[in-house]
């Protein structure tokens, strides 16, 4: 599997990843497009295997390009058939020292990350395990159900 920034190319491939993960959400082409439009504050990687988009990982800038960012993981997806392989894993693990480089290129570091998600999503346990995030707050039927924010400190 290999992770890397996505290009225009990549965008078909990631939508349909998008539409398969949150299927209450629409438009996934132009979320998607509007993402990579944003570069370099919105971060977007792609785990391909072959031409085959598998997933993704958007990561966005917060409160403007800072001598120590703080990054949000605004969204990771994996498709169905490759769920349970360790996709999601990857995207978190191989893209920070890749997010890393491009906030060194504005004399950037990383110093937090903050991930919403929902209360149920097993998700936690990855953010957890990857990042050593913890959470801090509870948001009652914020999107679709209660959401969790969880914040990791010290990722220099």
């Amino acid at each position: 599997m290999i992770i890397r920034l996505i290009t225009q190319e990549d965008l078909a491939g990631a939508a349909l990843v998008h539409a398969s993960a949150f299927p209450r959400q629409g438009y996934s082409f132009d979320w998607l497009a509007c993402n990579l439009n944003a570069f370099p504050r919105y971060l977007v990687f792609v785990a391909s295997s072959g031409a085959k988009i598998c997933g993704y990982i958007v990561w966005a800038q917060k409160s403007g390009f800072r001598p120590e960012a703080v990054l949000e993981l605004e969204q990771l997806a994996v498709i169905p058939e490759f769920q349970g392989n360790g996709i999601g894993r990857q995207l978190i693990t191989d893209s920070l020292p890749l997010v890393k480089a491009q906030l060194a290129l504005k004399n950037s570091a990383l110093k937090s990350v903050l991930v919403s998600t929902r209360a149920d999503n097993h998700a936690q346990k990855l953010y957890r395990s990857t990042l050593g995030a913890e959470v801090v707050a509870t948001i009652s039927n914020l999107y679709s159900a209660d959401e969790v924010l969880m914040v990791a400190k010290d990722m220099s």
